[in-house]
C-alpha cells in the first residue's frame, strides 16, 4: 500500500511554500502519494491591506490548489505548514482547522500521522511555540505526531525536534540553507516511514 500523504500550508512571502515543494518532492521521493495544498488566505485585521493583497495575489498564483477537508480525509498523513504569529499558527491555517469539525465528529480525523514546519523573521520568533500550538489541534483530532526529534545527527545541526523551522530575516529574504533542507527530507521520510508502518506496509 502506498502511503498518502498531503502537504497542506499557509504562507505569506513564500518562505513556508517553498517548504512545503521540498516536503512534498522528498516524500514522493520516500514513495508516497503526495497532494500539495495552499489554505486559501482571509483578511486579518492585524496585516497591512493594499501591501498584503498584492502580496498575497502573487503567492496564490505561486501556489498549489487550495486545501479543502477532504485533503485531510484522504491522507494516511499530514504536514501542516505555517508562520510564526506571535507564538503562533497563522489565523488563517487555523481558519482551515477550525473548518474541520465535521470531519472530526466522524473521527476521521484520528489514527493518522501529522507533523509541522513553520518559519519566523527572528531567531527565538517563536518555531517552537508555533509548532506546539499547531500540536494541540492534532490532539483533538486523535492524530499521532511523528516529531523528528533527534533522531538522526543532522537534527542537532538544525536544532528542533518538534518540526522544521526556518528564519528568514527581517526583510524575508533569507534563502533555505543546507541544514533546513536536510531537515525537511528527513521529516518527510520519517513521516512516509512511520505512516507505512503503522498502515502495515
Amino acid at each position: 500500500m502506498t502511503v498518502k500523504l498531503s502537504v497542506i500550508y499557509y504562507s505569506a512571502t513564500g518562505t513556508v511554500r517553498g517548504m512545503a515543494e521540498r516536503l512534498a518532492a522528498a516524500a514522493e521521493q520516500a514513495g508516497a502519494e503526495v497532494r500539495l495544498r495552499q489554505v486559501e488566505r482571509q483578511a486579518t485585521g492585524g496585516e497591512k491591506a493594499a501591501t498584503d493583497a498584492q502580496s498575497a495575489e502573487a503567492e496564490a498564483a505561486q501556489g498549489a490548489p487550495g486545501a479543502t477537508a477532504d485533503d485531510v480525509v484522504w491522507a494516511d498523513a499530514v504536514l501542516f505548514g505555517s508562520p510564526t504569529r506571535y507564538g503562533n499558527i497563522a489565523g488563517q491555517l487555523k481558519i482551515f482547522l477550525d473548518s474541520l469539525g465535521a470531519q472530526w465528529a466522524q473521527g476521521q480525523l484520528a489514527d493518522k500521522v501529522y507533523a509541522g514546519f513553520t518559519s519566523s523573521q527572528t531567531a527565538h520568533g517563536g518555531q517552537e511555540t508555533t509548532l506546539l500550538a499547531l500540536y494541540n489541534s492534532i490532539y483533538h483530532f486523535g492524530g499521532i505526531i511523528v516529531p523528528p526529534g533527534y533522531t538522526a545527527g543532522l537534527k542537532f545541526v538544525d536544532g528542533n525536534p518538534y518540526g522544521v523551522s526556518h528564519v528568514t530575516g527581517a526583510n524575508n529574504d533569507q534563502p533555505l540553507g543546507q541544514a533546513e533542507l536536510d531537515a525537511l527530507d528527513h521529516l518527510a521520510t520519517r513521516v512516509v516511514t512511520i505512516a507505512g508502518r503503522l498502515a502495515g506496509e
